[in-house]
């Protein structure tokens, strides 16, 4: 079918926004560290399951990627301990959007600066510029949130200026955590096992920083924790699970456009929460994200394509 892989792409940004919706107003009466406790530690042992049972020489093959791995588990943890920080004190659609684009910012400044695990950019002006409304869109939008203008008012200055940045800790960290796993994935190892060792660290930092606060605390009963541990998890599987599938049926300038439209996705589910007002600067600046992200990939494809097309026709 034709339309599967962009439709799990979208399913990928929807259920992104749900996930976010829906944490933001969880950790407003629950720790977050005790919500990535119960939804990474449930992942990992339904994967360890998956993996032990179709596919256990896996585990043979992951000898010799101890660094990989403890690369991998740190910036993991740097990067979904930071996120979900921000997700307390900011708009949702805001914390995607910071979070996003710190993505493709890395890699061309890895890229610049010649580290390894990135390759050294290549792109033509109008790439460069997408890259420069990037930036300048995502410093618009910490200008928004910081001044009050977002969905969201600001009820604790400090925290909300350490949530941004953050945010930029996030992006980097799960962009630099994904090379890692690439790295593994282009020795053999599969998607099952690679995410089986990806929250280690994460699982470690979120049982102490609960035991030290008592972030269990705000669980009203047996049902609400067995709410939220459901759909934590399966808000944090099927998004990732989706993307996986759709990305090898689909190509990587859909993939990138359709991706683009997540903070969409996110500002228009916040509608439909009542912690959260319409935010008409928010809007703008998420729309200026996605329009530079797209013109960026669209700029990209054509540029890779060009030379191809040109040594075709010599």
């Amino acid at each position: 079918m034709s339309l599967l892989g962009p439709l799990l792409v979208v399913f990928f940004g929807l259920s992104q926004a749900f996930r976010d919706v829906y944490l933001a107003g969880v950790f407003q009466r629950v720790d977050a560290f005790f919500v990535l406790l119960i939804a990474f530690g449930l992942s990992t042992l339904l994967f360890g399951a998956i993996v032990t049972v179709r596919t256990p020489e896996q585990w043979r093959m992951m000898k010799g990627h101890g660094g990989t791995i403890l690369a991998m588990n740190l910036t993991t943890a740097m990067a979904w301990s930071s996120y979900f920080f921000a997700l307390t004190w900011i708009e949702p659609a805001a914390v995607n959007t910071l979070h996003s684009g710190m993505g493709p910012l890395t890699v061309v400044v890895m890229g610049l600066l010649g580290f390894r695990l990135a390759k050294a950019p290549r792109f033509g002006r109008v790439e460069g510029w997408s890259y420069v409304g990037l930036a300048l869109s995502m410093a618009a939008l910490w200008w928004v949130v910081l001044t009050g203008r977002s969905g969201l008012p600001v009820e604790n200055l400090g925290a909300t200026v350490a949530g941004l940045g953050l945010l930029m800790v996030s992006g980097s960290a799960i962009t630099i955590s994904m090379m890692y796993s690439k790295r593994m994935s282009d020795a053999g190892i599969n998607a099952e096992a690679i995410t089986t060792m990806r929250y280690f660290g994460l699982i470690a930092l979120a049982a102490v920083m609960t035991w030290r606060r008592s972030g269990w605390h705000g669980i009203e009963s047996t049902f609400d924790f067995a709410t939220i541990s459901v759909l934590a998890t399966a808000l944090m599987i099927l998004p990732l699970f989706a993307l996986q599938v759709g990305i090898t049926r689909t190509s990587p300038l859909t993939t990138h456009v359709i991706r683009a439209l997540g903070p969409v996705f996110v500002f228009a589910l916040e509608q439909v929460d009542g912690r959260m007002t319409y935010s008409l600067p928010t809007l703008v600046c998420i729309l200026a994200y996605s329009a530079c992200i797209i013109t960026g990939n669209v700029a990209h494809g054509w540029h890779e394509d060009t030379p191809k097309a040109v040594k075709a026709s010599a």
